[in-house]
């Protein structure tokens, strides 16, 4: 292949995958808006038409901010590659009187902040316009900015070490240096299912012991005939940030901890609080966790492969704005093949989206029928609708854009499932 066809082809994908979102946010905004006025009946009875407009412009509110979102990481993508901007920061990089290992974590450095500065007003349109609007947002701008400032120490602390290793490992491990990337990429993973627990998830947020009483008794209980072991159960300050509620299993191996945010135990009652737990439960128990790691770490593995050989072909950099090409068979800076890798990868691997999309929803099923083998499917169904409601879920997703991005079933689906599973009845608390 030469640098302008696979110029070409990248740009024709660029296109394609622009058009493709912008199709999909469209549709979805005029599916939820021909549908704000009307609850759809399997909700009608627990859902007041308010509530269903509220979720409806919502999404809505959301769809849009996401256009603009995208048409701008679009016109970034096009600069930093075929219109030179990975060969800009790479030729100042060069100036710079260090080590070429050095320089390219200059270079990937640069990366990052061009687009993290490109994306911060919209993450914080997102958090004092759009969900500051919708009574959701109990974040300040000191909190905000705290948070930034917390996530990029995070992000350099644990981030450096992995960057330099792999750079290091693609420029002396030879021939298959990314066999050796994967390996410490797959015990990074590792390593941060270990730390976010206990170190890194407690910088953000307080972590308290789940009190005493019914909800605690029924999930101690539900553990106990699951057979499951965890450290501890706790409720998260997720109010100080956000309206919204959750749940969710944390950690790895003894250490893992069941995690409940405030809001969503003052909004459940005991019997939903136990179901939502059998479902998450049931992620674990059905070994949903470890398959979804198989899989990463299989793609992780392609991923790393294909990059292995792209960075030894002369018109892959060429193809991209990069002057300075690879000779045949050898890498050029394995920082510029990386942040050239990164920014492109996404571009193609977008129509697997729906792939993952429909994995991720059979994974949910089989969680909601866990939870009705092991509480009540009629608690989980009532705690689900009340968390459509508390968090303004839209109940009448397009089609096509739900087989896209959700990695949940449409509400509408799910509840019909629920109610064609039998098993117990909640239990006295």
């Amino acid at each position: 292949m030469t640098a302008t066809a696979f110029s070409l082809l990248f740009v024709a994908a660029v296109a394609m995958t622009l058009a493709a979102r912008l199709w999909l946010a469209r549709r979805q905004i005029a599916h939820v808006a021909a549908r704000r006025d009307r609850v759809p009946e399997a909700f009608a009875a627990r859902i007041g038409v308010p509530a269903h407009a509220k979720a409806a412009d919502y999404t809505v509110a959301k769809q849009k901010l996401g256009i603009v979102e995208t048409l701008v990481d679009t016109a970034l993508l096009l600069l930093l590659t075929a219109g030179g901007g990975i060969a800009m920061l790479s030729a100042l990089t060069e100036r710079v009187d260090v080590s070429p290992i050095w320089r390219d974590v200059l270079l990937l450095a640069g990366v990052a902040v061009v687009s993290g500065a490109v994306g911060l007003p919209f993450s914080w349109w997102q958090t004092f316009r759009v969900e500051e609007r919708f009574g959701f947002n109990r974040t300040t701008l000191g909190l905000w900015l705290s948070d930034l400032a917390k996530g990029v120490a995070v992000g350099i602390v644990l981030g450096l070490p992995i960057t330099l290793l792999a750079l290091w490992l693609m420029g002396h491990a030879g021939a298959l240096w990314w066999l050796w990337v994967w390996v410490a990429w797959m015990g990074f993973q590792v390593l941060l299912l270990v730390l976010f627990p206990t170190v890194i998830a407690p910088l953000f947020n307080k972590f308290s012991p789940m009190p005493e009483g019914p909800a605690r008794q029924r999930i101690e209980r539900l553990l106990a005939r699951c057979d499951f072991a965890a450290r501890g159960l706790f409720v998260v300050d997720g109010s100080k940030r956000s309206g919204h509620g959750n749940a969710y299993f944390t950690g790895f191996g003894r250490a893992r901890r069941v995690v409940f945010f405030d809001t969503l135990l003052a909004r459940l009652d005991p019997d939903e609080i136990e179901a939502v737990l059998a479902h998450e439960l049931g992620h674990f128990k059905l070994r949903h966790v470890g398959k979804r790691v198989a899989w990463s770490a299989a793609l992780s593995l392609g991923f790393l492969a294909l990059l292995a050989f792209l960075a030894t072909q002369p018109w892959f950099y060429g193809g991209l704005g990069f002057a300075a090409a690879a000779v045949p068979g050898a890498m050029a800076r394995p920082g510029v093949a990386l942040a050239l890798f990164m920014l492109v990868l996404p571009v193609f691997a977008f129509v697997l989206g729906p792939v993952a999309a429909l994995y991720s929803r059979r994974h949910e099923f089989e969680a909601d029928a866990f939870a009705a083998q092991h509480a009540s499917a009629a608690a989980l169904t009532l705690a689900l609708v009340k968390m459509y409601e508390d968090n303004a879920s839209t109940l009448t997703p397009d089609p096509l854009h739900s087989a896209f991005y959700d990695s949940h079933p449409p509400a509408a689906l799910r509840v019909a499932r629920l109610a064609t599973l039998a098993g117990p009845q909640p239990q006295p608390a």
